[in-house]
């Protein structure tokens, strides 16, 4: 039995009819391009669904499980990296202890010794301190004041530049030592964000942020108002609610750098 696409169009005037025919009656079969194209669909469905399979090797690609890992392996090298620094530390505090128990310098290079040691921020500094609180808007902020848009995703958490104006006006302020949650800060610390976390030194930090500096109080304070990067972030407090606050702690010590001192850089490859 014929089907019916071939059945259609079939009878009086039908171009398939006429003298040409065969003498059993059957009719000669039209091409048709639209079954062409249903097989060619068929075959890039399949040749899709082998690709997206072959990508996936046979899991949900719509699952973000990966980057929950990855998320998990960045905390738990964060744990490692300070329990290193801590061993450090220990090590470093037994290897002073040895070196005063063996003698052999003089007092005057005992005293450049604590100088140097000092300035590169491995021993501990105390004084009187101002600590400064940086944290996210809430979710749900709105705009306060008049003429100004709604935010945007960005306008509502931390950045990086916004940590690195409050440390920068810290130093510019005559700061001693400047800790940064509950690590110090030298010469070739970076203070990085990946998103809405702090990257210091191997470890990751969630906000609220706190930055810690030693100095004179009032200067330090006169550092940071003066500051246009800070100035331009207090729009976005008045505006949306980021936090921002200033206190002076009092006598406070801040710990020495516990974390390794070489510095690691980029070499050609041979």
């Amino acid at each position: 039995m014929s089907n019916t696409a071939d059945s259609h169009g079939t009878g009086s005037g039908s171009p398939e009819t006429g003298s040409g025919s065969d003498s059993d009656g059957a009719r000669p079969r039209r091409f048709r391009p639209v079954r062409v194209l249903t097989v060619a669909v068929f075959a890039l469905a399949g040749l899709i669904f082998f690709t997206s399979f072959n990508t996936a090797k046979g899991t949900n690609i719509r699952t973000d499980a990966s980057m929950l890992k990855l998320s998990d392996l960045i905390q738990e090298r964060s744990h490692k990296n300070g329990r290193l620094d801590e061993s450090n530390a220990a090590l470093r505090d037994d290897v002073e202890a040895l070196a005063r128990r063996g003698g052999g310098s003089t007092k005057a290079e005992e005293e450049k010794l604590a100088a140097l040691e000092k300035s590169a921020g491995t021993q501990k500094v105390k004084g009187k301190a101002v600590t400064v609180t940086l944290n996210d808007a809430p979710p749900n902020a709105t705009a306060k004041l008049p003429g100004y848009p709604e935010p945007q995703p960005d306008y509502l958490v931390i950045h990086q530049q916004d940590l690195q104006a409050v440390v920068n006006a810290l130093w510019q302020g005559g700061a001693e030592g400047i800790k940064v949650m509950d690590q110090r800060l030298i010469s070739t610390s970076a203070v990085r964000c990946v998103g809405n976390t702090l990257i210091l030194q191997g470890r990751v930090y969630s906000p609220p942020y706190k930055i810690t500096a030693i100095g004179d109080p009032d200067k330090l304070q006169e550092s940071l108002a003066a500051s246009q990067a800070i100035q331009n972030y207090m729009v976005y407090v008045n505006v949306y609610g980021l936090g921002w606050k200033v206190t002076e702690d009092g006598p406070v010590t801040l710990p020495g750098y516990s974390g390794t001192v070489d510095l690691h850089y980029a070499q050609p490859v041979e």
